[in-house]
């Protein structure tokens, strides 16, 4: 059975433990959560890919041991910031919200998780499958030390898996795909009094970024998602006003949806580049696929009536940024996303999560795990 002020109290604790990132690691909490669910008899295990970047691992095995679902939330926090007026890391409780650095991304999901195996476990509750639970690193800087490695390396084997990490009980079913990259272009320097004399690199990133801006995507769609977009993050060049600038580079962030081909925009790109510029340089610095999984599978269907039974709103939807269900993707497992967070508080000064958010969640959460039925 659900405890709801023992919920609250355990959001309190996961709250008081510092795992900023970058800023700091995940050592501590990753131990409070090994030593929770060791207590509850669960085989667990603690995975670093880079020390103090610690990753918890817990399975509670079900009578269907050939089959297994996985529910994973993070351990990670952006850092703090500033213009907080309460204390991000005390866990402070105010006309129903409950506030702290992480509330709502991610430990509301984190707390909602043990809870929910700790229910299991007093009540006796016998799952038809093996439930893995991977409470994870670095899911704030790209998950290079986490939920990556962890399915490359197949540690992560699962069936299925449910991300814990959304808000509002949204059911995020369609992800955009995403290309980070960096390009640099070389001109040649000379004198700003006889700029005739050089090659205005940062005269030419202007050309190029304005070819790049105008790129026409596919007409692919869906009703999920918005267009496909593309932004100019960073860009720096030259070294003196009265230099012709012989170096500029600049950073982009593409976003776009399933039928694109990641492959063919960043050769389009190339060429794009190619064409103005004689010297240049081109980093690809990320790159995740699409995500779209069918509104009939058991992952959505068991995770709609759950929320059902508890009387729980949610909404379908798309993620226009990228989140943990590409890695699965990937590697073909099918995922999706949802979460109890409370909307537009994440990554803010003042982040809270609804408590009766906290509840439902647990109660929903439960539902769902209870009632999965592999085909």
């Amino acid at each position: 059975m659900i405890d709801k002020i023992r919920l609250i109290k355990l959001t309190q604790q996961l709250i008081r433990i510092d795992s900023q990132n970058p800023g700091g690691t995940e050592f501590e909490i990753a131990r409070f959560v090994k030593s929770y669910l060791d207590k509850l008899g669960l085989k667990t295990r603690i995975y670093e890919f880079q020390k103090k970047r610690s990753n918890v691992i817990a399975v509670l095995e079900g009578k269907d041991r050939k089959h297994s679902l996985l529910i994973t939330p993070h351990l990670d926090t952006v850092p703090a910031g500033k213009n907080w007026t309460v204390d991000p890391f005390k866990g402070i409780i105010r006309k129903g919200r409950l506030y702290g650095l992480g509330a709502t991304d991610c430990k509301c999901n984190l707390a909602v998780s043990m809870e929910v195996i700790r229910s299991l476990v007093e009540d006796k509750t016998a799952l038809d499958y093996s439930l893995i639970f991977a409470a994870t690193a670095d899911e704030e800087s790209g998950s290079e030390l986490g939920l990556e490695p962890l399915l490359e390396k197949k540690i992560l084997k699962p069936d299925v898996a449910l991300v814990l990490d959304a808000d509002d009980f949204s059911i995020v079913v369609a992800q955009k795909g995403l290309i980070h990259m960096k390009i640099k272009i070389e001109g040649k320097k000379a004198h700003g009094a006889y700029p005739w004399l050089g090659i205005n690199a940062i005269d030419l990133a202007i050309e190029i970024i304005k070819k790049i801006k105008a790129y026409k995507f596919s007409k692919h769609k869906n009703k999920y998602l918005r267009p496909p977009t593309i932004n100019l993050g960073t860009i720096k060049g030259g070294d003196k006003v009265n230099i012709v600038a012989d170096w500029c580079e600049f950073e982009l962030d593409f976003r776009f949806l399933a039928g694109e081909s990641a492959k063919k925009i960043m050769k389009d790109v190339k060429a794009i580049v190619k064409s103005h510029a004689g010297k240049f340089k081109i980093e690809t610095q990320g790159i995740q696929e699409p995500f779209v999984i069918d509104k009939r599978h058991a992952l959505v269907s068991h995770l709609i009536k759950a929320m059902q039974r508890v009387k729980v709103e949610t909404l379908i939807e798309g993620s226009e940024g990228a989140t943990a269900i590409s890695f699965f993707q990937k590697i073909k497992i099918p995922s999706l996303a949802t979460g109890f967070g409370t909307a537009k508080c994440a990554h803010m000064a003042d982040e809270y999560v609804e408590i009766g958010n906290l509840y439902k969640g647990a109660l929903a959460l439960g539902e769902f795990l209870k009632n999965y039925k592999f085909a």
